[in-house]
Protein backbone atom coordinates (compact mmCIF):
# COMPACT_ATOMS: atom_id res chain seq x y z
CA UNK A 1 0.00 0.00 0.00
CA UNK A 2 1.01 3.55 -0.61
CA UNK A 3 0.41 6.09 2.06
CA UNK A 4 1.15 9.22 1.26
CA UNK A 5 1.86 12.18 4.24
CA UNK A 6 1.25 14.95 3.75
CA UNK A 7 1.61 18.03 6.19
CA UNK A 8 1.15 21.81 5.82
CA UNK A 9 2.59 24.89 6.94
CA UNK A 10 5.32 25.33 9.69
CA UNK A 11 5.58 21.26 10.19
CA UNK A 12 8.97 21.97 8.04
CA UNK A 13 10.15 22.75 11.36
CA UNK A 14 9.21 19.85 13.38
CA UNK A 15 11.62 19.04 16.39
CA UNK A 16 12.51 23.16 16.48
CA UNK A 17 9.44 24.68 16.41
CA UNK A 18 7.66 24.72 19.92
CA UNK A 19 9.20 21.26 21.49
CA UNK A 20 6.77 21.70 24.45
CA UNK A 21 3.84 21.01 22.11
CA UNK A 22 5.63 18.88 19.28
CA UNK A 23 8.25 17.52 20.71
CA UNK A 24 12.03 17.42 19.60
CA UNK A 25 12.09 14.81 16.54
CA UNK A 26 12.23 16.00 13.19
CA UNK A 27 9.86 14.68 10.89
CA UNK A 28 12.74 13.36 8.58
CA UNK A 29 13.84 10.90 11.63
CA UNK A 30 9.90 10.08 12.90
CA UNK A 31 9.87 8.89 8.65
CA UNK A 32 12.85 6.70 9.12
CA UNK A 33 11.13 5.04 12.18
CA UNK A 34 7.72 4.70 10.01
CA UNK A 35 9.14 3.28 7.13
CA UNK A 36 11.12 0.74 8.73
CA UNK A 37 7.84 -0.10 10.91
CA UNK A 38 5.79 -0.64 7.88
CA UNK A 39 8.48 -1.82 5.29
CA UNK A 40 5.19 -3.64 3.55
CA UNK A 41 4.00 -0.11 2.61
CA UNK A 42 5.44 2.94 0.66
CA UNK A 43 5.59 5.73 2.52
CA UNK A 44 5.38 9.00 0.64
CA UNK A 45 6.04 12.39 1.65
CA UNK A 46 5.35 15.88 1.38
CA UNK A 47 5.32 19.23 3.04
CA UNK A 48 4.62 22.79 2.05
CA UNK A 49 3.62 25.92 3.47
CA UNK A 50 1.98 26.81 0.14
CA UNK A 51 -1.88 25.59 0.26
CA UNK A 52 -2.38 25.17 -3.44
CA UNK A 53 0.91 23.03 -3.25
CA UNK A 54 -0.73 20.50 -1.01
CA UNK A 55 -3.49 20.56 -3.18
CA UNK A 56 -1.85 19.85 -6.01
CA UNK A 57 0.25 17.22 -4.67
CA UNK A 58 -3.37 15.67 -3.19
CA UNK A 59 -4.49 15.50 -6.64
CA UNK A 60 -1.91 13.25 -8.28
CA UNK A 61 -3.40 10.24 -7.39
CA UNK A 62 -0.20 8.11 -6.74
CA UNK A 63 -0.83 6.67 -3.86
CA UNK A 64 -3.81 4.63 -1.71
CA UNK A 65 -4.07 6.05 1.38
CA UNK A 66 -3.65 9.69 2.57
CA UNK A 67 -2.49 10.66 5.99
CA UNK A 68 -2.79 14.65 6.44
CA UNK A 69 -1.59 16.92 8.61
CA UNK A 70 -3.15 20.32 7.53
CA UNK A 71 -0.80 22.41 10.36
CA UNK A 72 -2.90 25.78 10.47
CA UNK A 73 -5.48 25.17 7.11
CA UNK A 74 -7.29 22.91 9.37
CA UNK A 75 -8.86 25.99 10.45
CA UNK A 76 -9.81 27.48 7.57
CA UNK A 77 -8.99 25.86 4.44
CA UNK A 78 -11.80 25.16 2.37
CA UNK A 79 -9.86 24.52 -0.32
CA UNK A 80 -7.66 21.56 1.10
CA UNK A 81 -11.43 20.31 2.43
CA UNK A 82 -13.03 20.00 -0.68
CA UNK A 83 -9.72 18.74 -2.52
CA UNK A 84 -10.26 16.21 -0.11
CA UNK A 85 -13.59 15.75 -0.06
CA UNK A 86 -13.26 14.77 -3.66
CA UNK A 87 -10.09 12.25 -3.02
CA UNK A 88 -12.18 8.27 -2.97
CA UNK A 89 -9.55 6.36 -0.67
CA UNK A 90 -8.88 6.24 2.75
CA UNK A 91 -7.83 9.79 4.50
CA UNK A 92 -6.75 10.60 8.13
CA UNK A 93 -6.50 13.74 9.78
CA UNK A 94 -3.55 14.23 12.17
CA UNK A 95 -2.75 16.27 14.58
CA UNK A 96 0.55 16.25 16.89
CA UNK A 97 -1.18 18.21 19.71
CA UNK A 98 -4.57 17.89 21.52
CA UNK A 99 -6.26 20.94 19.13
CA UNK A 100 -9.10 20.94 21.48
CA UNK A 101 -6.69 21.81 24.22
CA UNK A 102 -5.14 24.66 22.34
CA UNK A 103 -6.65 28.04 21.71
CA UNK A 104 -10.21 28.52 20.67
CA UNK A 105 -9.16 29.39 16.83
CA UNK A 106 -7.22 25.78 16.74
CA UNK A 107 -10.53 23.67 18.52
CA UNK A 108 -12.05 23.75 15.13
CA UNK A 109 -11.14 21.53 12.24
CA UNK A 110 -12.85 22.42 8.38
CA UNK A 111 -10.78 19.47 7.41
CA UNK A 112 -11.85 16.91 9.63
CA UNK A 113 -15.17 16.19 7.82
CA UNK A 114 -13.54 15.06 4.57
CA UNK A 115 -11.79 12.80 6.46
CA UNK A 116 -12.53 8.84 7.46
CA UNK A 117 -10.98 9.55 11.34
CA UNK A 118 -9.22 12.08 12.89
CA UNK A 119 -6.13 11.92 15.75
CA UNK A 120 -5.07 14.39 18.11
CA UNK A 121 -2.99 14.96 20.75
CA UNK A 122 -0.48 11.88 20.01
CA UNK A 123 2.23 13.42 19.24
CA UNK A 124 4.14 12.21 16.53
CA UNK A 125 2.48 8.84 17.49
CA UNK A 126 -0.36 9.99 15.80
CA UNK A 127 1.28 9.11 12.10
CA UNK A 128 2.07 5.64 13.42
CA UNK A 129 -1.43 5.41 14.71
CA UNK A 130 -3.27 6.56 11.41
CA UNK A 131 -0.98 3.55 9.20
CA UNK A 132 -1.84 1.28 11.75
CA UNK A 133 -5.43 2.00 11.06
CA UNK A 134 -5.78 1.71 7.41
CA UNK A 135 -7.06 -1.45 5.69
Amino acid sequence: MKVLIINGPNLNLLGKREPEIYGNVSMEDYLEKLKSEFSSHEILYYQSNIEGELINRLQEDDFDAVVINPGAFTHYSYAIADCLKNIQKQKIEVHISNIYKREEFRQKSVTAACTDAVLSGFGMDGYRLAILSLK
